[in-house]
This record gives C-alpha cells, structure tokens and sequence, in this order.
C-alpha cells in the first residue's frame, strides 16, 4: 500500500515537473531573435536594430519610413500584447479574449465606431504618413512572421494572432482618446443631469470654480459669492430618468435615504495626464533650458512607454530623436533631439458637446456584432446626423466629440524630432492631431514656451452641459489653429498640471473639459518660485515632492474634532499629530485623514449623487471639483444639507471619521482593530501587475513587478495610487543629455523570460535615476534591401 501511495506521489510530481517544463519550453521558443541579418523588400537602404542593457531600442537607417519599419519591428518583437490590447480596446474587441466581463466596455466603445472612423482618418492623411504606417506594420508583422510560437497572452487565452494594418495605428490613437478624455464625455452628461433635475442654483454651487487656481498668466477665474442654495426637495425635482421610483426620494428625511448617503462609496476618476513644469536658461547652471515631464497614466505590465532613439536622415539633415514612443505608432512621444525638449500633459480643454435633439430628428440604427469568447452578441444603438445618441429618461442626445471628426488624428508629433528652436516645435505643434496636450517645450539656447497642441474643434463658445440643436448648426466641423501661446514668461517658469493653465478670458472659447483641482499645479508653482537655479536633480525632487498641502485644513479640521472627543480617539490623536504632513510610508494619521475627507464628501452629496448614478450618468466625473462646495457647506453648515437622523455639522463629520476608520480596519486589520496596519505605505503600496496574472494559477504573480509601499497621492506632485502614477519620469536639458534622466516603471519586453522584462522597475521604485541616453550595444539586427 506504502510503495503504491508512493509511486502515486512520484508520477504526480514528475507530471508537474514534465508540465511546468513544456510551459518553460513553450515561453523560450516565443522568444524574439535579438541578433542576426536579414533582407526585407520593405525597406530603402541598410537599417539596423540595437539594444542595450536596458533593451534600449536604438533605430538607425537611412530615412524616417525606414525608421518605421525598424520601429514597428522592435514594438512588435517587444510588446504586441500590448499593441493588441490598445486596438481592440478602441474597436470594442475586448470580448472575445476577456469574455462577458468586458461585454459592457465593449459595447461602450462601439458606440464611437472607431473602426469605422480610422479608415477615413488613413484616407485623409497626407501621403507621407500615410506611408509611415503602411512601413511601420510591415516591420510589426515581419517581427510576427518570425514567430515559431505566438506570445504566450495568445495561448493562454485560446486567441489567435492576427496581422497589423496600417489602419491599427489610428485605432491606438483612438485608445488614447478613450483614456485622455473619455472622462469628459461622462462629465458634460453628468452636469447636464445635475442642472436638469436640481436646477441652476444647485449646479453652480456644486461646480463653482476653485480656490486652488494656477494659470501660467496668474489670472483667476471670480469665486462664486451666492448663496448657498437650498437642499432640493422632492417639489424641486425634475424627474428624467427611468427609474420613477427611485429618482423621487433623493431627500426625503428616512432611514432608506440615509443608506443611500452611507452605500454611495465613488472616487473622483483619476487625474490622467501628468505634471509638466520648465524653466528658462537664466534659471540653470548651463544656460540651457531644463524640463521636467511626468503622464500620469495607468500602471500595468507590461508598460504604456517604450525606450526609443531613432537615427535618420531627414531632408539631409541627421536627426538624433531619444525618448519615449508608443507600440503601436511610429515615432518619439515626449523626447528630445538635443536641440529642443518636449514633454505633455493633459490639457482638458472642452472638446465636446452633447445635444438635446429634438422629438422629431429621424435617427438610425446601427448594429454590429461583438464576439464574447466563442458567442455573436447583437449591439444597436441610435444614430443621428449630429453623432451617435444616448437617452437619459425622454430625452435623446447625440454626441459631438472631437474623436469623432477626421482631422482628430494624424502622425505630426513625430514632426518635433526635426524642430531646432521653440518657435519650429510651436509651428509643428499647430499641425498635432491628437487628443490635445499641454505641449511645454525647452531649447538650449535657454528659450522654454507653453502652446495647447493637438486636435480642438473651432467654436465661438464652449459649453459645460448639453446644447440645443440651434446652438450647433449642422455643419462640417473643423480642428481650430487659434491656440494660445506663452514664451520665455517674465517669472522664467511654466507649469502645468491638468488644471486650467489657459487665460480666464480664453474659458469662454476653450472650455473647462474637467480641469483638475489645482492644488497640484499650484504646488509645483509653489516650489519653481522656492529657488533661482535648477537641476535636473532638483526637478526630480519637485516631481517627488508627497508634502500634504491641499490636506492640511482636513487634518485641523479632524484633530479638531477629535480633541473633543480625547477619551475614545486618544490613539488616533496620537497618530493625528505624527501625520508628518505628507503621504509618507510610515504615516498613519495620513491614512486617517484621506478616508474622512472622502466620507464626508459622500455623507453630504451621496443622496444627491446616487440619484444622477439611477439616472444612467457618472457622478463621480462630478467629486474632482467638489471641494469648494465642500468647505462651503463646513463653515456655513446649512441644517438642511444634514443626512437623515443627522442633527449637527459635528455630529455628521464625527460619524464620518467614525465610518472611515472602520472601513479602514476592516479591510486591513479585520481580527486586530490595529490601527498600525493602516500606514500609508501599506494603504496605497504599488500594485503593478500583469493583465493575466489573476488568471493564471500558482505562478501568476511571477508577472507582476515586485510590490512596493506607497510613496505620493493625489492633489500633490508625488502621484501615486496602487496602480497608477508617473508613467514616466523625464528630466533633460537640451545639449546636456549626458546628465538627461528617464525613469519607468517597468521593463522594455513583455515576455517573462526576457532579460528585459523588468529591467529598470527598481530604479523606479526607488526613486532612482536612469540615464536617458542607450548604453553600450549588446544585441544587433541589421537589415538590406532585398534585390528585386
């Protein structure tokens, strides 16, 4: 019986080994070919592929549409997983990998017809980048063509492999769309509900403008002096939903109503798009101008960025460009070419508009069919010649976005690799299509400028809700040129931050597209006017800066509180005053104070917003400008703004403490009640993780980048949450590269066995400093034309 358990225990353990051999054997006859020489008809003149160390791609050739070709051959040989990801996202193809849990996302996509739209948009491009994608997917399907074994994401999945079209490319622009502003969509819906059912009064004190203001020319945009209006009752309410027996009792005095306040438990979206900050020559010890970059975007595994120096001739002129690019598009992002340096953030002026369509507007239906695993699902909606529409209760609305127009996209970002001065890269700007950045470039004549680039719809006046049909009069939309400029400022500085950096007298034809706060911007305003001379160093400390400013009236407000009641928050007192003032790893009172300021926020809005959410629309787009309204109603505590069974400000602000630390523990310390657990490192500690980890039993987490505590938060130039924060870390002064810095949080491959696959996550998580420049060649693919 012993030697028969035992020959039992022997074959399973050998059928494990034998299995997790074939998986091993499986993942290295997937891996790319590094080294070799190679003919390809698709390319003008001998070219070449070198990485380093790092997996550095290092693109030589002779032209720009054989850069592409090498590009699109290391983006695909690196990261077609990802490339994948980011044109089935856009195409609303994610059922088919991920099942029914990405049928609603799919179907939220389609409704763009993205597909549809990037082949207009290829029709349109002017012939030369035309040609530049045609010659970047012959160099991603030759890398695809090499393969003996797809990536291992395409077996695990039971996918199969499909080629790249040019047309892929516009589609992971349009990706990009979806990330950048995809955001502003939902929020021009989520004010128009909060105007129509709770009227005027109600959405001007909710979105009134900040007191957090930083635009790069100081002017300030008149905070609201109105008063604060009265709580809507049920009398008050325009009912448009669908919901008619839920969308009525938003403030009736009950116990349900106060559920409702308790269970609404939404965040503010993320801030996506990053910190951006320069100064002039006259501010550094070069004379040069310096830049500093950061997009915040999702963190994930592998990577959004891709390490990339392309070498070209370029009208006869040798082009040097060093940066980031994006697999998926030929071209540097955010780079330099030791001439100028340029970096991006989101600008979040308006680019769309939402229009009340009126009762007789013939719409029509279009249909498509999502594939979900194995399955056809039929998705149709309405179609009008304004956009596609939605209905919210009665009322229809059809959507004008920019994404939706030919001139949203095109490749002239790549243009700023031949730029020499600002004023070529602001020319070149002019002629960016894509989701519109704050473009914030330096020279190293020491010049540094600001200019809005990328796609803007020409319009008279923006808008914040939905129009009528006669505010748009059906007409062929166009992409604006009239876009602000700042050059060599007299403060010798520029910043910007995802809040407003534009005029006040620009709003009214720009637009307010969900700026952030800008608690954030003005830090880093804060601290450029704290020295005269900068380095790169010291711009990395700006861009690591977790001081808790924009959290500090919340502490004194909490500690306050609590004084009151020292007996049973004695230890949490304690904690309180070892705050530190910053999201640093060790603190709790950090923690402590985070989570009460978003219970209050839910306490005093949650009924209110909860009946938006029944409605069909995202109110939390709403919560990222909520904070004067907020403070508004603590100082002025209006009785009737009090939950149900709530009978004072301070009670409703201690039960709201109350209700934070006991979400806090129970997730973190449920058997203990320890509140040592709730340090903020622990709390928020980076989570980057891989797509298929989860899926994939016993060894999953092996794709993950290592865990690391929490360092930075919101509202601070320190961004970081589990799984989203600085995308990149780039500091650099043109002409001095040697001393440039690119930082990223994860490594150049997305295979597992690649030396590549992590290499430079641990200067990342230690804040360290990786040079911008390729080091010293290790692996070489050369190319020739091939004889006809």
């Amino acid at each position: 019986m012993l030697t028969w358990i035992k020959w039992l225990v022997l074959g399973a353990v050998v059928l494990v080994l034998v299995s997790v051999g074939a998986i091993y054997a499986t993942l290295f006859m997937s891996l790319p070919t590094l080294d070799g020489n190679d003919v390809s008809q698709y390319i003008d003149a001998p070219s070449s592929l070198e990485r380093d160390e790092l997996g550095h791609a290092i693109v030589t050739t002779q032209s720009k549409f054989d850069a592409a070709f090498v590009l699109g051959f290391a983006h695909a040989q690196d990261r077609y997983f990802q490339m994948d990801l980011q044109r089935r996202t856009a195409a609303g193809e994610l059922a088919q990998w991920v099942g029914e849990p990405a049928l609603a996302l799919d179907k939220r996509h389609r409704f763009h017809q993205f597909s549809q739209r990037a082949k207009k948009v290829f029709e349109n491009l002017p012939v030369e980048q035309q040609e530049m994608l045609v010659r970047y997917a012959h160099g991603v399907n030759t890398a695809l063509s090499e393969n003996s074994v797809p990536p291992f994401e395409y077996i695990a999945a039971g996918v199969t492999l499909k080629p790249w079209r040019p047309t892929d490319s516009i589609l992971v622009a349009y990706s990009m769309y979806l990330d950048l502003q995809g955001t502003q969509i939902e929020l021009d819906l989520a004010r128009t509900a909060l105007k129509d059912n709770f009227g005027e009064q109600v959405y001007r004190f909710i979105t009134q403008p900040s007191n957090y203001q930083a635009a790069l020319d100081g002017s300030e945009i008149p905070l609201s002096d109105a008063d604060i209006p009265t709580y809507p009752h049920e009398a008050t309410i325009k009912n448009t939903g669908t919901n008619e027996a839920s969308s009525n009792n938003i403030s009736s005095n009950n116990a349900s109503a106060g559920e409702t306040a308790r269970n609404y438990n939404a965040v503010p979206p993320a801030d996506i798009g990053s910190n951006n900050y320069a100064v002039t020559g006259e501010l550094t010890p070069t004379g040069s101008g310096l830049l500093a970059n950061d997009m915040h975007l999702g963190l994930r595994v592998p990577i959004i960025w891709y390490r990339t120096q392309l070498n070209y001739l370029d009208k006869g002129e040798n082009i040097q460009v060093t940066g980031v690019s994006l697999p998926g598009l030929p071209g540097v992002i955010v780079g330099t070419n030791n001439h100028i340096a340029w970096g991006f953030t989101n600008a979040n002026l308006d680019n769309v508009d939402w229009i009340a369509l009126k009762d007789d507007v013939v719409t029509t239906q279009i249909e498509s069919t999502i594939t979900v695993g194995e399955e056809a699902v039929t998705y149709s909606f309405e179609h009008s010649d304004y956009g596609p529409v939605t209905t919210l209760g009665e009322q229809r609305y059809a959507l004008n976005w920019v994404a939706h127009h030919p001139f949203a996209v095109n490749l002239s970002v790549i243009d700023l690799a031949s730029a020499r001065t600002i004023d070529d890269a602001i020319r070149s700007a002019r002629r960016i299509a894509m989701p519109v950045q704050n473009l914030v470039i330096v020279d190293k004549e020491g010049s540094a400028a600001w200019t809005p680039a990328g796609a803007v719809m020409a319009r008279n006046k923006a808008t914040e809700t939905a129009i009528t049909q006669t505010a748009l009069p059906l007409q062929k939309s166009r992409k604006t040129s009239n876009l602000p400029v700042v050059k060599n400022p007299d403060s010798k500085r520029i910043w910007t931050a995802n809040a407003r950096v534009i005029t006040a007298s620009d709003m009214p034809r720009l637009g307010d597209g969900g700026y952030a706060l800008g608690a954030r911007a003005r830090q880093i305003r804060d601290r450029l006017f704290e020295k005269d001379t900068f380095t790169e160093e010291d711009f990395y400390a700006i861009q690591l800066d977790n001081h808790a400013q924009f959290l500090i009236p919340w502490h004194h407000l909490l500690s306050g509180l609590l004084t009151a009641h020292d007996v049973e928050f004695k230890v949490d007192l304690a904690y309180l005053g070892q705050w530190q003032e910053c999201a640093c790893e060790d603190s709790v009172g950090y923690t402590l104070v985070k989570h009460f300021r978003r219970h209050v926020i839910q306490k005093l809005f949650g009924r209110l917003l909860h009946s938006l959410d029944e409605k069909g629309v995202n109110s939390r787009t709403l919560l990222r400008g909520i904070e004067p309204a907020t403070w508004e109603l603590i100082h002025t505590q209006p009785n009737d703004w009090l939950p149900p069974n709530t009978e004072t400000f301070d009670e409703l602000l201690v039960d709201a403490y109350r209700e934070a630390k006991h979400e806090l523990l129970n997730r973190y310390s449920p058997q203990e009640a320890d509140m040592a657990t709730l340090r903020w490192g622990e709390v928020n500690k980076l989570t980057i993780t891989h797509p298929f980890a989860a899926q994939i039993p016993g060894v999953g987490h092996l794709l993950n980048m290592d865990t690391v505590e929490g360092f930075g938060d919101t509202f601070m130039p320190s961004v970081q949450a589990p799984n989203f924060g600085a995308s990149q870390r780039f500091f650099v002064s043109p002409g001095h590269l040697d001393r440039a810095i690119l930082t990223l949080p994860g490594g150049q491959s997305g295979h597992p066995l690649s030396p590549f696959y992590a290499k430079g996550f641990n200067d990342y998580a230690s804040h360290g400093a990786t040079p911008l420049l390729p080091g010293q060649s290790v692996h070489k693919r050369q190319w020739y034309k091939q004889e006809e």
